[in-house]
């Protein structure tokens, strides 16, 4: 989820293309080392010795670490600036700009808009393929989505694929496993120290749209991210200066820190109801800050599910957009995981947080690992207790006549502790203490 378009490879970023793969075209039929499936070093068996991401990491390679005497050639400047140098701007330029109601109210719909064209457009349709969209809805999406500046479609889709087959790993390009402000923006700031790992992105590189969107990114980002905003304000109710200042650039910010959201809070705040292997959380908050996408535990267990979030109160504005627009006719094939299995995921996780209950309490003996005591034993030891100062020093047949003992069913239970606090009164306990309350030839203790 880079600010800038990387050029026009199709690589994490157009710092690292000379580093890695400087002829790594994203529309070519050639494959660079970033977009093939399968690599003639791999193993036969990727399960022996190693799992995939462990050997791809063996056998890439990785740049130097970053220290104090390389970090400003390690800085990525195009996104650094944009980072830093927008906010700056905006507020500098919300400092001497009143901010008009319409043009409030317009700089919400723009960020409405554009956070539309990336969940709907970008992460559902693109990324992931949850639902088919008719030509003109495809074209709206992939203009509204040049309108946050978050990359083209092929670049965002391919990082994202790529984070999805290995979160919390290396090989995944903004990994929450490195820390929370990393998979923020930090990711973005300096150059990777890794590729990503490969993710399958032919299906992109067929896609008219998402070829004639890569083409005009830079022209498409301008007008929707800009002009079209500043012009509206201009010629709606005179305020260009509001329209350039809030609802471009300010709504700008907002967007990307809600995009870098997802990667960051979704993989830190909330529950885990649908599995724990990886971090990724559903939670309300990241929902409302991320247009939806904060129900991400769900997400990242069923990734090609239409919808974010299953149950229809919880928030996400991407999923019943999409579900209007299937009923208008502009989209179809809406993908949903059998509730069945996602029920399975659920009860699988219930069970999970039940057995660490049940770990946490104190159980009493299992009957298999209890001592068999016969009972001429135990009376042949009676009399020897009886006559023993130190109890505890005896085998435990020999404790009954000291210790307050019951036997239930062929069980011996000790009482201590518990005959004052019986219900019944402690004089119900008294009178059986040492007394058998059934009869078996042979009990446990």
């Amino acid at each position: 989820m880079s600010i800038f378009h990387p050029s026009f490879t199709f690589t994490p970023s157009a710092a690292m293309s000379d580093v890695f793969d400087a002829k790594a075209k994203f529309f070519p039929h050639e494959k660079s080392s970033f977009e093939t499936t399968s690599r003639d070093d791999e193993p036969a068996d990727l399960n022996i010795p190693d799992n995939y991401v462990d050997h791809i990491l063996k056998t890439t390679k990785q740049l130097p670490p970053i220290t104090w005497s390389n970090i400003l050639n390690e800085i990525q400047w195009r996104n650094f600036t944009a980072i830093f140098g927008l906010p700056i701007i905006g507020f500098i330029g919300a400092y001497y700009t009143s901010l008009r109601v319409e043009t409030f109210i317009w700089s919400v719909v723009c960020h409405f808009l554009s956070g539309l064209g990336m969940s709907a457009g970008y992460h559902r349709l693109w990324a992931h393929r949850a639902y088919n969209a008719s030509l003109p809805l495809q074209y709206v999406l992939a203009c509204l989505g040049a309108g946050s500046v978050q990359g083209s479609i092929g670049w965002w889709a391919r990082a994202h694929r790529a984070h999805h087959r290995y979160t919390d790993t290396d090989l995944d390009p903004y990994s929450a496993h490195n820390g929370f402000w990393y998979s923020h923006v930090g990711w973005m700031l300096l150059r990777p120290r890794r590729k990503p790992g490969v993710a399958d992105v032919s299906d992109l590189r067929r896609n008219p749209v998402v070829k004639w969107q890569h083409k005009y990114y830079y022209r498409l980002a301008a007008t929707f991210a800009l002009l079209i905003p500043t012009l509206v304000a201009h010629y709606g109710w005179g305020d260009a200066k509001g329209g350039f200042v809030y609802a471009s650039i300010l709504r700008l910010v907002v967007g990307h820190h809600s995009t870098f959201c997802v990667n960051s809070l979704a993989h830190w705040l909330g529950e885990t109801p649908f599995d724990d292997k990886h971090t990724p959380r559903d939670h309300m908050i990241t929902a409302f800050l991320t247009s939806g996408e904060g129900y991400h535990n769900f997400h990242h267990q069923f990734p090609m599910d239409f919808r974010n979030a299953i149950k229809w109160y919880q928030y996400d504005p991407t999923k019943w957009t999409i579900w209007v627009l299937s009923k208008l006719g502009s989209a179809s094939h809406l993908k949903r995981f059998p509730d069945n299995e996602i029920r399975k995921g659920q009860l699988t996780m219930q069970l999970k947080k039940l057995k660490e209950v049940q770990d946490g309490l104190i159980w009493p003996a299992d009957s298999n690992d209890l001592l068999v005591v016969s009972w001429e034993t135990c009376m042949a030891c009676y009399n020897l207790c009886l006559f023993s100062d130190d109890i505890f020093s005896l085998p435990v047949q020999n404790q009954s006549a000291k210790r307050p003992l019951i036997l239930i069913a062929g069980f011996i239970h000790d009482l201590s502790g518990f005959s004052e606090e019986h219900p019944g009164g402690a004089h119900l306990i008294r009178k059986f203490i040492g007394k058998v309350i059934s009869t078996f030839s042979t009990f446990v203790c």
